[in-house]
């Protein structure tokens, strides 16, 4: 029954898929994926490795591989518990294969672990996951601005997500914090982003730790006339953060974003009033509306 269930999520998501395997990072990331199978089951090239096999058939897995593999499917088992979009299943299926193969390499000869090792390295520095630029209604703050913003008006909720471009967790979250800005966002309830990766500043004011060891990003940050009012996730007193768990149902519970919308039509009543007075006073032309998608490069 599970295999069958994967098997219909798989061709649910396929076109999804194919648009992925067209990027360049993850074409190199498969390729990386299945190295060490292509290494050892290469007709002409496994003949010449090492194998612990006692029929000393080379172009086969021997017991340890067997092992380390099924080890390795076992974690990945474990982490995809936890995950809540299909970015962070393949995510996680990537970065503990390129794990097993640097260890599988190594134990089949320490200079293809070596070499491997480097092209792990070259890899990070030189590709990065693509980033989400679906629609969205978010507001994508600087240093600068987001003290003003979230102080402009004491009637509009902000709920503000604080992430850096670098986190995993943070990207993979972003076309969830973009459907929620897409379903709730109005005049009394807005969505806002800030990179504290690039603004330190904004980290420290709002005591948001970039440690990949604090567990921090990405933060959510409920903001009511400035101030804040709760997060998630909580953060201990060593400074670690409480695990929680960033899907749509857990965020629409904690921060009652259905009580908060409901509350906010209200709002939008006055908004309209007070925009319909302006209108009538302004020619159409000098208006300033909001774009439902606001650029991610205007910082």
């Amino acid at each position: 029954m599970g295999l069958i269930t994967g098997l219909c999520t798989f061709l649910y998501h396929l076109p999804q898929i194919y648009k992925w395997l067209l990027k360049p990072y993850y074409i190199t990331s498969v390729l990386m994926t299945l190295a060490f199978l292509v290494v050892r089951k290469t007709p002409g090239l496994c003949e010449h490795l090492a194998s612990d096999r006692e029929d000393g058939n080379s172009c086969d897995f021997d017991w340890r591989e067997l092992e380390i593999l099924m080890f390795l499917s076992a974690i990945v088992m474990m982490k995809n518990r936890r995950a809540i979009t299909l970015e962070q299943h393949i995510g996680n299926v990537f970065m503990f294969s390129k794990v097993a193969n640097v260890i599988l390499f190594f134990r089949l000869d320490i200079r293809l672990g070596i070499l491997y090792l480097a092209l792990c390295v070259a890899f990070v520095m030189t590709f990065k996951p693509p980033i989400y630029m679906g629609p969205e209604y978010i507001k994508y703050f600087s240093d600068k601005t987001i003290d003003d913003e979230l102080q402009r008006d004491g009637r509009v909720t902000w709920i503000v997500e604080f992430y850096a471009n670098w986190s995993s967790d943070c990207q993979s979250f972003a076309p969830v914090f973009a459907d929620l800005s897409l379903k709730y966002n109005c005049a009394g309830l807005r969505f806002g982003k800030v990179d504290i990766g690039r603004y330190d500043e904004v980290s420290q004011k709002y005591k948001v730790s970039t440690s990949p060891l604090s567990k921090q990003l990405p933060t959510l940050v409920l903001f009511q006339g400035g101030r804040e009012i709760m997060r998630r996730p909580m953060v201990d007193k060593k400074g670690r953060a409480v695990s929680w768990t960033f899907n749509e149902e857990n965020i629409i519970r904690e921060f009652n974003l259905n009580e908060l919308f409901q509350k906010s039509k209200k709002l939008n009543k006055s908004f309209g009033v007070k925009e319909e007075k302006q209108n009538d006073t302004q020619p159409e032309e000098g208006s300033d509306a909001e774009e439902p998608t606001e650029s991610k490069k205007d910082q």
